[in-house]
């Protein structure tokens, strides 16, 4: 991973954006953009579209969403208390004991999510599984009039973010889901774009909402008109314990990406992306879904007449928590597959199943 690449990696991860909320992280993916891009555009919904050789007829669309799970301030108690709502599928236990941080309009301002302490718990609580709306965040206000002096109804929440190196180039943060995927998106086209050649146009797609109805790929697909469109994702890593392989697959964090067959993906761009892989001698991972899948790519697939899709997946371990893990080498691995995919493309592929 190049050092200007790496450093916009972190970036984009220890920058905020809950859906509905992703201007900051937007705001950053412009920048880098404008570095390598012919065109860097925004639409109304804030889907930012990053093109290369825009003007070629046959387009490719590469969706990674920007977005990440968070919350989102509902209530203000008489003591000064913080409740909220969910953005995105949380489970309400990985919330219990974490530093968790406001976004205000003065700025940030932490605080913390707990509950009463195990000494104070009766038999029948100990036993029942906590409920999102039971929590609460403390922001050590002394009442409501201090707590409302900072914080607004509709303010958006995140855990504390981070970024985590750790052994065998892996790495841990909240939001790899799915800035992975937005930096694979970017990253690949930059690097067909350096590579020269390029006989398609290529535009990569910063998408907003996902975690909420996959909502800015469909606005993004309708605005692009893609002929071909690849949804880059995360996928559950099943090197850990407690989850089965037998129904989600052997997927492991370092194996390199992993690409879905089933009836969301189009035959022809699988059958490219395998040959793409062995071509540059990239490993390639499988995985099977027999429906339309929870990412962009389904709603790629469906936009307007009918896109050719494909979801290429980065491994992540511990989805949707405080500690996403990822190795560094399938987020370069992604981006070489995606390059070497729309470098060999033909002006006038056709993708057409028969």
């Amino acid at each position: 991973m190049e050092p200007a690449a790496k450093k916009f990696f972190q970036q984009i991860l220890e920058t905020p954006s809950p859906s509905g909320y992703e201007e900051p992280v937007q705001g950053l993916v412009r920048k880098y953009a404008e570095g390598f891009a012919d065109e860097v555009r925004t639409d109304l919904h804030g889907n930012v579209v990053v093109s290369c050789n825009p003007k070629a007829p046959l387009r490719v669309m590469f969706a990674g969403h920007c977005d990440q799970i968070g919350l989102l301030v509902t209530h203000i108690s008489d003591e000064g208390y913080i409740y909220t709502g969910t953005i995105g599928g949380w489970d309400p236990q990985q919330l219990i004991g974490q530093r968790m941080t406001i976004y205000t309009v003065g700025g940030p301002i932490p605080g913390v999510i707990a509950r009463k302490p195990i000494h104070l718990l009766d038999e029948e609580e100990r036993k029942q599984v906590v409920k999102a709306k039971d929590l609460w965040l403390d922001i050590g206000a002394k009442d409501k009039k201090e707590a409302e002096s900072m914080v607004r109804i509709g303010d958006p929440v995140t855990l504390k973010l981070g970024y985590q190196e750790m052994r065998n180039n892996l790495a841990n943060s909240p939001g790899m889901d799915d800035k992975t995927g937005l930096w694979v998106c970017l990253e690949a086209a930059r690097r067909a774009q350096a590579k020269g050649g390029l006989k398609v146009a290529v535009h990569a797609v910063s998408t907003v909402q996902e975690e909420v109805g996959l909502r800015g790929a469909q606005t993004a697909a309708y605005g692009v008109d893609p002929h071909v469109g690849i949804a880059v994702d995360v996928t559950f890593s099943t090197d850990c314990p407690t989850i089965d392989k037998k129904q989600e697959g052997d997927i492991k964090l370092g194996g390199g990406p992993v690409v879905s067959r089933g009836p969301n993906m189009n035959p022809i761009v699988v059958a490219r992306l395998r040959d793409s892989g062995e071509k540059a001698g990239i490993p390639i991972q499988w995985n099977a879904i027999g429906r339309g899948t929870g990412t962009d790519a389904n709603a790629l697939q469906l936009s307007r007449a009918g896109v050719a899709a494909g979801l290429v997946s980065v491994p992540n371990r511990y989805m949707h928590s405080a500690v996403e893990m990822c190795s560094l080498d399938d987020l370069d691995m992604c981006a070489d597959l995606l390059a070497e995919f729309v470098l060999g493309l033909e002006a006038d592929a056709d993708f057409t199943p028969m």
